[in-house]
């Protein structure tokens, strides 16, 4: 069963400190500089086949093209391991 928009509108507020957290282990894991920039985002899948809800990591490093960084996983059970082997994986250029 998929979420509805105004459902997973609701949880926006509640998820800022989980995506705050995810967003500074990222950027541990990755090693990211004062100057990169990164947002975490958790966004829903309405196609059949993908998890009804999914973790973007947009990296904007200085200097360098944008990557996504995609997870099958909503924000909440994104671990440090799942950051590394989505950076392994080839991340996507742009947003």
């Amino acid at each position: 069963m998929f979420r509805s928009l105004a459902t997973l509108r609701a949880r926006v507020p509640q998820q800022a400190s989980a995506r705050r957290a995810l967003a500074a282990r990222a950027r541990r894991v990755l090693a990211l500089g004062e100057a990169d920039v990164l947002s975490v985002n958790e966004i829903a899948c309405a196609d059949p086949g993908c998890p009804d809800a999914g973790t973007v990591i947009l990296l904007m490093p200085a200097g360098r093209p944008t990557r996504a960084l995609r997870i099958a996983k909503p924000i909440a059970a994104v671990t440090d391991a799942d950051i590394a082997a989505a950076e392994r994986e080839g991340p996507a250029e742009g947003p």
